[in-house]
């Protein structure tokens, strides 16, 4: 009987292609064992796409969600803060301007006055808020301020308070220039849209809207006491000293109510705030459930992998001895 051999260039040919397989295991192990997924993954779900698509298109949903959660987060406890800081301030000025405008005394007069033009720069300030370069309170507008410089406004209120004598004057002037349409502040100093940010997607069909703008009512009152008290005292208007004192009055007491609504204002986005962070919750769970279907889905076993690597280790190490005892042969000590 015939008995089967090999040649020499068949035997290296044959060992070589042996060597590269089981190296290509050796390492497709290494990964899997790292990474915890497998590799070859068409093999292991047997074709069946379906599931693993559906998982991974929820995957990307949620993480769109998240992103906008956070967004809205970031937003909604920038505008906290800075609507804290005009209530705060309002309720510090508003105190001191009762006082100076009952008091009659004209140094305290000058010194209420110009607490009330440093702090109308710092709550122009504040409401220019921005949230990566984003504007909070300009609507849709978020590539600009929300509003104009206080200097500005101030100017523009001076101007129009030109030849006022009276409290009533001045009251019309600033009821004008403040809340008509088509007044200096809408058409000097809010530089913002009319239009609100668009909503905050949080899930399916659930959405907050942070619909807090910087020409709202509160805004305007605010600034108009705050600019009202700033140039009562105002050198160039020259008031007589029971209009500066009357001036200084009715901005505190217009504080008081502008106080209140920022303060409304505040519990809205609260409730907004409570909103995104039950939704946040929420979608860290979600993503978390889906990420724990997906490695069930496509998870090595660490054990299996482990012994599967030992035993490809263990044929290429003798896939090499046998290799080196091979190269060793010759005629001589066959013969």
């Amino acid at each position: 009987m015939n008995a089967l051999s090999f040649g020499d260039m068949a035997q290296s040919a044959l060992l070589r292609r042996q060597n590269s397989y089981l190296k290509t295991e050796m390492s497709r192990l290494t990964q899997e064992l790292s990474s915890g997924q497998v590799q070859d993954v068409s093999k292991h779900l047997g074709g069946d796409y379906g599931y693993l698509t559906e998982v991974e298109r929820s995957l990307r949903v949620v993480s769109a969600f998240r992103t906008s959660a956070t967004e809205a987060a970031i937003f909604t406890a920038t505008m906290q803060n800075a609507l804290g800081f005009v209530g705060d301030a309002l309720k510090g000025m508003s105190i001191e301007l009762i006082a100076a405008g009952t008091g009659g005394l004209s140094g305290t007069n000058e010194i209420a006055s110009e607490n009330a033009r440093s702090q109308l720069g710092l709550i122009v300030s504040s409401l220019n808020a921005n949230v990566a370069g984003r504007s909070v309170f300009a609507g849709v507008e978020t590539g600009g301020k929300a509003l104009g410089s206080a200097d500005e406004m101030l100017d523009d209120l001076r101007t129009a308070l030109t030849g006022t004598t009276t409290m009533a004057d001045v009251e019309a002037v600033f009821d004008t220039w403040f809340a008509t349409s088509g007044g200096g502040f809408e058409t000097s100093t809010y530089q913002g849209s009319t239009q609100s940010l668009e909503p905050f997607f949080l899930g399916e069909g659930e959405r907050v809207s942070l619909d807090i703008r910087a020409d709202d009512p509160a805004v305007r009152n605010t600034l108009k006491a705050t600019a009202m008290a700033a140039l009562a005292t105002d050198a160039t208007l020259a008031f007589s000293a029971d209009v500066k004192a009357e001036m200084l009055l009715q901005s505190g007491q217009t504080m008081l109510g502008a106080q209140d609504q920022v303060t409304t204002i505040r519990a809205k986005l609260g409730f907004a705030e409570a909103r995104v962070e039950e939704a946040s919750t929420r979608l860290a769970s979600e993503d978390s459930s889906l990420d724990y279907a997906r490695n069930q889905l496509l998870g090595a076993d660490p054990y299996e992998t482990i012994t599967q690597l030992e035993e490809t280790q263990f044929r290429l190490e003798s896939l090499y001895a046998a290799t080196a005892k091979m190269s060793q042969l010759s005629l001589m000590d066959y013969l």
